[in-house]
């Protein structure tokens, strides 16, 4: 068996209750970590004409629970999110950067600025100051980061504003890796592919095994196996990488 040397470190999963995040979250309490959930209490209304893509999952404070661990509410687009996370959280270990907004429509002719923001604001801005914040709590030995960004960063029809985002994650992961490393802080990324989480119809999932190379969409485990690694004390001279996990999708 390998040892990931988790163990006793606290894990801050931003989005952590649902999906991929509560599969993160349960991936970590395993290792023996333990884990602040983050959840966003109350979702806002969506302006007119727009919907949400994603679900604000109930149950983080069950979860937590479960887990031995605690559960933080924080609006992720505030600007004083990253102090009051780290404030309820205590020192981190390791922060999985999880949590996203998409919404629809979200193509070049819907693009509005509020949805630019919406959208950068969570998947891009929040993500950074988290980092940030991590980086002048640092204790030893030091931290390190996971973002989740998605295939969606590399180019994808009808999610501009989403996949724009992600990609600019994925840039700030490169950055802040060359920033940081020379503080033994490391920071990496995992992109996935299509994941059932529940929002595949049969038919979709069918569509799904046909251009995946492997053959399946994936499973939140699959992700969440891949965070831990990132985390581990095996991927100790890793930094600045986006790690695609996908079954082959999009190459």
């Amino acid at each position: 068996m390998v040892d990931a040397g988790l163990a006793g470190r606290t894990v801050l999963v931003t989005g952590g209750a649902g999906g991929i995040g509560a599969a993160i979250s349960r991936a970590f309490a395993r290792e023996g970590a333990r884990v602040v959930v983050h959840y966003l209490a109350e979702q806002p209304s969506a302006p007119d004409g727009v919907s949400w893509e994603h679900a604000v999952p109930g149950g983080a404070t069950a979860l937590a629970a479960e887990l031995g661990g605690v559960a933080v509410s924080a609006d992720l687009a505030a600007p004083d999110a990253a102090a009051t996370l780290f404030d309820a959280a205590g020192p981190v270990d390791v922060l999985v950067n999880n949590a996203a907004h998409c919404e629809s429509p979200d193509t070049v002719d819907a693009l509005t600025a509020g949805g630019l923001e919406r959208h950068y604001r969570v998947n891009a801005i929040a993500p950074a100051l988290l980092t940030a914040e991590l980086a002048r709590r640092a204790g030893d030995p030091p931290p390190c980061v996971v973002n989740i960004s998605t295939d969606a960063a590399r180019a994808f029809s009808g999610q501009l504003g989403y996949g724009t985002s992600k990609a600019a994650l994925e840039a700030f992961t490169r950055a802040a890796a060359l920033d940081l490393g020379p503080r033994g802080i490391r920071v990496n990324a995992v992109a996935p592919g299509p994941v059932q989480t529940g929002w595949m119809t049969d038919e979709l999932v069918e569509q799904v095994r046909a251009i995946v190379p492997l053959g399946r969409p994936g499973d939140p485990e699959d992700i969440a196996d891949a965070v831990v690694f990132l985390a581990s004390r095996q991927a100790r001279w890793i930094t600045g990488q986006v790690l695609q996990v996908a079954g082959g999708h999009a190459l």
